[in-house]
């Protein structure tokens, strides 16, 4: 029998993390322990243990739920392999090497033991959109996977005064800044506004990527796997 089945061979890569293609990203767990986006196991070959790897203390279980920030986690062990994906959504890989990243939360997939999180209030955004705008931080060495609902752009911050949709801004490097800015009038009180009313601000040296999308509504998620997943930026990003 013939097929062209050989195209989708499962990729041999050495690293940790490795993408099987733009939207399957496989993780070798005899190299690293990974907290994934509870749900987003798709499959798994070897000895796997899944179980759900909670707040990380009282402190950032706090802020979670005062600001509604941050996806729910699960820790993965083992000695074999495992594949992650979310709805088919393009998958990044970013490097850290004692460095710090922010992400908006929806679009975090999966990291390694050796990155610390928390979640950290937007600059100015006091008493906005419910409170605020929140987003999580990443910080340490080791690889992160980042999801985008389509192809991103990678903005250079310091090139140009920088914003974007605070759902469309999906991570950001450590030497960003950010702001919120509100365009607020006349037009936008009676209905006549572009409806673009608040934005985030970035500025400082380093860069922020942008999906083409405000994001998707998720339902939620299944208890042992997920759905979709995957794009790189490597070393582009992480060095």
């Amino acid at each position: 029998m013939q097929t062209t089945l050989a195209q989708f061979n499962e990729t041999q890569s050495p690293d940790a993390f490795a993408l099987q293609n733009s939207k399957l990203l496989k993780v070798h767990l005899d190299q690293v322990t990974v907290q994934a986006k509870l749900g987003s196991m798709v499959a798994y070959q070897g000895e796997v243990t899944f179980e759900h790897a909670g707040s990380g203390g009282m402190s950032r279980m706090l802020k979670k739920a005062v600001s509604g920030e941050g996806t729910s986690l699960m820790k993965v062990t083992g000695s074999g392999e495992v594949f992650l994906a979310d709805t088919a959504q393009d998958i990044h890989l970013i490097y850290l090497e004692d460095d710090k990243i922010t992400v908006n939360g929806p679009n975090l997939l999966a990291f390694d033991s050796g990155i610390d999180w928390d979640i950290e209030r937007v600059q100015g955004a006091s008493g906005m959109m419910g409170g605020g705008l929140f987003n999580t931080s990443l910080s340490g060495s080791g690889w992160v996977a980042v999801l985008s609902d389509g192809p991103p752009v990678l903005l250079n911050v310091a090139s140009a005064p920088t914003f974007a949709d605070a759902q469309a801004a999906i991570t950001w490097s450590s030497g960003v800044t950010t702001s919120v800015k509100t365009d607020v009038n006349v037009k936008t009180l009676i209905g006549r506004g572009s409806g673009e009313t608040v934005q985030m601000g970035f500025q400082g040296q380093g860069w922020v990527l942008v999906q083409p999308s405000e994001g998707r509504v998720s339902g939620a998620p299944a208890s042992g796997g997920g759905s979709g997943g995957g794009g790189l930026l490597g070393n582009v990003l992480g060095g």
